[in-house]
């Protein structure tokens, strides 16, 4: 009996090795397959989310924190804004837009700054104890607090290239700008360093608001 029984359990184990080794069902490499085209489809949609994102930061809009008070009364530190690009890409900057901005120099690599367009392209800029004087005209700067522009700051006349913009600080005690750009030296910045123009304050939402 025991010499009879031995073929049928060697029987059996092979069934058992055979059933182990025996290929994938299509079912199962149909469901494999499946699982792949969903990880693909994952990977392009976020994928196409990235790259969306980025065509709209570049050429849309962006929000952007202030960090710092040259722009105060303006902008406050930590205010978020909306900066937006089409208008600059499509036209031009304008004198009193405020601005993202980024300057020359080694201790400026890296930093956006925001600032206001005091001067365009063709215009002959100077300031007279702490007067703005355009093509020499007294500029009603409406957006300055005077406790925060006592500094009389005084600069020669200075006409501005083609491509040359001059850009300050609504508090002008305290802004590191055109005035002072590089050497401490009063010198504009170029068109391709202006990135985008701040149209409103959207964060805190207390605190929403156009920037004019």
């Amino acid at each position: 009996m025991q010499v009879e029984n031995k073929p049928e359990v060697l029987e059996n184990v092979q069934e058992e090795v055979n059933e182990t080794a025996a290929p994938e069902t299509a079912e199962q490499q149909k469901e494999k397959k499946s699982v792949g085209k969903e990880i693909l489809s994952w990977i392009l949609t976020l994928g196409a989310a990235v790259v969306i994102a980025l065509c709209i930061r570049t050429l849309l809009f962006e929000p952007v924190r202030v960090d710092g008070g040259s722009m105060l009364d303006t902008l406050k530190d930590g205010e978020i804004m909306l900066v937006t690009k089409p208008e600059y890409i499509f036209g031009k900057p304008q004198a009193g837009d405020v601005v993202i901005c980024h300057f020359p120099g080694a201790r400026n690599e890296g930093k956006n700054f925001v600032k206001r367009i005091v001067g365009v392209p063709g215009d002959v800029i100077e300031f007279t104890g702490g007067q703005l004087l355009r093509n020499g005209e007294a500029v009603d700067e409406f957006y300055l607090t005077p406790a925060r522009n006592q500094d009389g700051y005084t600069m020669p006349a200075m006409t501005l290239g083609e491509d040359e913009y001059f850009v300050c600080g609504d508090n002008r005690d305290n802004s590191h700008d055109c005035r002072t750009l590089i050497t401490w030296d009063p010198e504009p910045i170029t068109r391709d360093m202006i990135r985008g123009h701040v149209q409103m304050v959207v964060f805190p939402f207390a605190q929403w608001r156009s920037i004019d």
